[in-house]
């Protein structure tokens, strides 16, 4: 999850679908309420770690912490270097999640159908959207920690993604990379501020739409996943890029056919199979019964 967050265009959420912890992800969120407060200020701090599923995600947390110190400037070096196969491994992952997740669309209805087709078109236009230039603000870096937030927990909506859209990831990745900086604390502080109210207000919204209208919300999180690979398909021509910082962003791309039946072609083509394959079998490794549920 840590290493997809990182990305513009994949999903940590659609990480947690895919090796089925989406569920207790969710409610683990959800649980830091009034009541694990009240047994913070009591004292109770074994009953108050137990209220959030404390085993859960601490190892979850540790994880993606992990990930994304020692990973980031991996992935940005091969994106920069080997984009076509990256593009294509994750293109494998992700249209295999498509139908890990659709398979759980129970049951399938008509009205499900026109969500998948609704939740594919919100994401495909998303995924469109030009990056713009915004204020640096603290209310508006709070805005941005709160719609990031959600978007990480969405599969197939990547919070890197929004932050590149609302023009502020090169913004927080560089507060990110030098914490201790006077400057960066303070943005760290607010926009952090912005994700933890975010994702305390959006899980239990999310949280509730699972419990009691899986199948719709299912629906629509498929078709999140469906209209992302608009951004993840592999082959594309570049036509305006913008620089913010130090790093050239890509403003508007076009997908395209691939040019050549060359070395590069087959190795992206042996990627995408080895991403499908790898989640099909994880899905099979990782499946409970109790992980496909009827809404």
């Amino acid at each position: 999850m840590g290493v997809a967050d990182v990305i513009p265009g994949v999903s940590g959420g659609t990480i947690a679908f895919i090796t089925g912890i989406y569920d207790q992800l969710v409610e683990s969120i959800r649980s830091f309420d009034v009541a694990f407060l009240r047994l913070l200020m009591r004292g109770q701090f074994v009953a108050a770690f137990e209220h959030v599923h404390f085993r859960f995600l601490a190892p979850l947390l540790f994880g993606i912490a992990v990930a994304i110190v020692s990973m980031a400037r991996i992935m940005h070096h091969v994106m920069d270097h080997y984009p076509v196969q990256t593009w294509a491994l994750f293109f494998g992952l992700i249209a295999a999640s498509i139908l890990v997740v659709g398979r759980q669309i129970k049951p399938f209805r008509p009205t499900n159908v026109a969500l998948v087709l609704c939740g594919t078109l919100a994401a495909y236009w998303i995924v469109g959207l030009i990056p713009v230039e915004t204020p640096d603000e603290s209310w508006f870096i709070f805005v941005c920690g709160a719609l990031a937030i959600c978007a990480m927990i969405l599969p197939g909506i990547s919070g890197a993604f929004i932050l590149l859209v609302l023009g502020k990831y090169h913004f927080i990745t560089a507060a990110v990379k030098n914490p201790f900086v006077h400057e960066s604390i303070g943005i760290i502080a607010v926009f952090g501020a912005g994700c933890v109210v975010g994702i305390m207000g959006f899980s239990r919204l999310l949280h509730w739409l699972l419990l009691h209208r899986r199948a719709a919300t299912i629906s629509i999180l498929t078709g999140f996943m469906l209209g992302a690979m608009r951004k993840i398909w592999p082959w594309k021509e570049v036509l305006e890029t913008r620089v913010m910082g130090v790093r050239e962003f890509v403003i508007r791309e076009a997908n395209v056919l691939p040019r050549a039946v060359d070395v590069e072609f087959w190795t992206a083509l042996a990627l995408m199979c080895a991403g499908f394959l790898g989640v099909m079998l994880l899905e099979r490794a990782c499946m409970k019964p109790e992980s496909v549920l009827e809404s």
